[in-house]
């Protein structure tokens, strides 16, 4: 008799009265919405052989009589935050074949009794709270096949008799805080997969793994471990040797006997000095992926023989030196990351033509020279990332080839061009940076009907780009308009479309943040930013920009904008950062821009905006520099109190930003001092003329305007 209800939603307590169907053999809840405790009925199930109770909200504890479930051979509850103790059953489960306790949050030392089990062939107890060493002995696990005790809390020594189960061909012990490994390891010709990552293991690469002949996957990343250069181990079917974040000094001389090697990481290590002619000479036909980034190799790059190598990271080096034709023979290339690094010279235009190549980071290596002819003979480029070099000359119209391009990063080199509108015709482009480069002109309107139509970073900040910003170009940004309603349920982060186990690489990018210079290492999708600020626009900010509902940051500043802030931009309900300083902005600043709800950074100093500011919402949290130079704005966080008649204020002319001092100095001549001075003027004028009339020039006024004004500068009679 079989009860599966699986995946149908079904919610409330889990009945009492499911321990009367006795006869049942097996019973599936998996992904119902069950809550409370599970009921100690159940141990009344004494049929039943198959028992999943996975994904749902179950609270409490396991209850005891499982124990009676003789019959059991499979037990899954994943996951399901008991937070307590295993419970010591399994002693009587002598039928158990496989049990999956993945995620339940269970703490305490490791279930000893599980090790009596003798026909277990599957134990997952991973991500949960177990901790303490493993029991130095076991000898009953004789048909287990697989391990995962992954994601826990256990220490000390890892006991040999885990690496001899005799049947076992999968181990998954990362994760853990394990600080050794047994002193001798018994040849094992079944085990295949060892994941020993992100633990606390040191000392010398062991020599016991040399009776582990037949392992095809070795994980001993992020460890405290060396390798001796004597060492002499010899893996016939290696195919995946994980090295990253250890101790290592040299590349591992045992690789020599590796022939069948797919995956290499040997990055983030102390390895100094040049690549070594026998590594780059290997005849590795099956390698795939190498990374050997953040390490300190230096001198040339060297010509690899790897001639299926699919992806390669060199990124963050000391490597020198120009970049040989011979890296183009690598046709198999998908990925190249070549960042950070002192290379020279032009780039070899044949790099932009490889036809499989799907991203290109060369940021911050200091390349010269012109950009190499993108999609020249391919478009497989998705990005291209070329920040941070010394690159001239136009942005080459072969980008236009690029079908699938999503990332495009030319910012921080001395590109001298005008404003690419072309580019929009890209349909998949997402990131466009040509920040800090020598761009001029205006900003143009595209010719095609969809224009641009997924770009949701658009930075063009630090040129000389000039004129007036254009309502259409930002009507063109779709992806900026609205969120989709998939976007906002669960952040996502964008990488480049090439799907494979191999890849590592999350497109990145640097922009200003809250006046911040900031390095994304990721870019999340949901990240949408407007950046055009140093450069010479002219004219009023666009109310077009009200449509970018979904946009994040928007900076306007250090450019040559007049008018009023639109109220409209009060509609940016997802804006977090607002910049327009070092504008000739006038006006009030709208009360509409309270209602933009997460804005946690504003810059409006050294602008003419007059009146009150805004004392709502997230304004109450701004501070005075967000205001500076703004000499007739009042209102907290100021200390200059506003009075009536500053809700009619006039505003005051527009000097140019070199009179910012004469500015200041005249600041202080409101129309109230002016109506004063002129109004006392007036009377002492009154009574000197009248005593002027009444003594016939009087003796004592006339010496006094004498010694002010000197004869040589007094206007000579006319003569008759």
């Amino acid at each position: 008799m079989e009860l599966d209800i699986s995946s149908t939603g079904i919610y409330g307590e889990l009945p009492h009265s499911i321990g009367t169907f006795s006869s049942l053999n097996h019973l599936n809840l998996y992904g119902c919405q069950f809550s409370g405790s599970i009921p100690d009925s159940i141990g009344n199930l004494t049929q039943i052989t198959e028992l999943d109770l996975s994904l749902n909200h179950f609270t409490g504890h396991i209850p005891s009589t499982i124990s009676k479930l003789k019959h059991l051979t499979i037990l899954v509850l994943r996951p399901i935050p008991f937070q307590v103790k295993y419970p010591d059953v399994f002693s009587n489960l002598q039928k158990l074949r496989y049990i999956d306790f993945f995620n339940n949050r269970f703490n305490g030392p490791f279930p000893a009794s599980i090790l009596s089990l003798t026909h277990l062939e599957y134990l997952g107890l991973s991500s949960n709270s177990l901790s303490g060493p493993l029991p130095s002995k076991a000898s009953m696990l004789q048909k287990l096949s697989e391990l995962d005790l992954s994601d826990n809390l256990l220490n000390g020594t890892i006991p040999s008799w885990v690496f001899n189960i005799p049947l076992v061909d999968s181990l998954w012990l990362h994760n853990n805080q394990f600080s050794g490994l047994a002193d001798e390891i018994k040849t094992n010709p079944t085990l295949q997969l060892l994941y020993l990552n992100n633990n606390q293991l040191s000392g010398s690469f062991t020599q016991s793994f040399v009776n582990l002949t037949n392992l095809s996957t070795l994980d001993l990343s992020s460890n405290n471990i060396t390798i001796d250069e004597g060492i002499n181990i010899t893996f016939p079917i290696l195919e995946v040797l994980l090295l990253s974040s250890c101790e290592l000094k040299d590349f591992p001389h045992f690789l020599r006997n590796v022939k069948t090697i797919q995956y290499l990481d040997i990055s983030n290590n102390k390895i100094c000095g040049q690549i070594p002619n026998w590594f780059s000479g290997m005849r590795w036909d099956s390698l795939q992926f190498l990374n050997l980034s953040h390490n300190s190799l230096t001198g040339h790059l060297p010509q690899f023989r790897y001639d299926n190598l699919q992806y390669l990271y060199l990124k963050f080096n000391s490597l020198q030196g120009p970049l040989a034709l011979s890296i183009c023979n690598m046709s198999s290339l998908i990925l190249l990351d070549l960042s950070h690094n002192y290379l020279s010279d032009s780039v070899p235009h044949c790099l932009g033509s490889m036809a499989s190549l799907t991203v290109l980071d060369l940021r911050r290596s200091n390349f010269t020279g012109s950009l190499p002819p993108f999609c020249a003979q391919s478009t497989s480029l998705s990005t291209i990332v070329v920040n941070g070099n010394r690159f001239e000359g136009p942005v080459p119209v072969s980008l236009l080839n690029c079908n699938g391009l999503e990332v495009l990063d030319v910012g921080n080199n001395a590109i001298n061009d005008t404003y690419p509108a072309w580019l929009g015709i890209l349909q998949e482009l997402q990131v466009l940076i040509l920040k800090s480069n020598k761009f001029h002109g205006p900003i143009s309107t595209c010719q095609t009907k969809f224009c641009f139509p997924k770009l949701r970073i658009f930075d063009l900040s630090r040129n000389d780009f000039s004129g007036s910003l254009p309502a259409k170009v930002f009507g063109n940004f779709k992806a900026m308009i609205k969120l989709d309603d998939e976007d906002t349920k669960e952040i996502k982060y964008m990488k480049p479309s090439e799907k494979s186990i191999y890849i590592s690489y999350e497109d990145s990018v640097s922009l200003v943040i809250k006046g911040q210079d900031i390095e994304l290492q990721r870019i999340s999708t949901i990240m949408t930013t407007i950046d055009l600020s140093s450069n010479h626009f002219e004219g009023a900010i666009p109310k077009t920009l009200k449509d970018l509902r979904s946009l994040w940051l928007l900076n306007l500043s250090h450019n040559n904008l007049k008018g009023d802030i639109p109220r409209e931009l009060g509609k940016l309900n997802m804006l977090e950062a607002l910049d327009l300083s070092w504008n000739q902005l006038t006006g009030k600043i709208p009360q509409e821009l309270t209602r933009i709800n997460f804005l946690e950074f504003l810059n409006l100093s050294q602008n003419y905006l007059v009146g009150p500011i805004p004392q709502d919402s997230q304004f109450n949290t701004f501070e005075n520099d967000s205001y500076g130079g703004n000499l007739d704005l009042c209102g907290l966080p100021l200390s200059k109190q506003c009075r009536m008649s500053d809700s009619s204020h006039v505003p005051q002319p527009l000097e140019s930003k070199e009179d910012e001092g004469e500015s200041y100095f005249f600041s202080g001549f409101t129309w109230e001092s002016v109506v004063i001075g002129y109004s006392f003027g007036l009377v002492v004028g009154t009574v000197m003329w009248s005593l002027m009339f009444k003594y016939r020039k009087p003796k004592w006024f006339v010496e006094f305007f004498e010694g002010i004004f000197p004869k040589k500068m007094r206007r000579p009679k006319k003569r008759a």
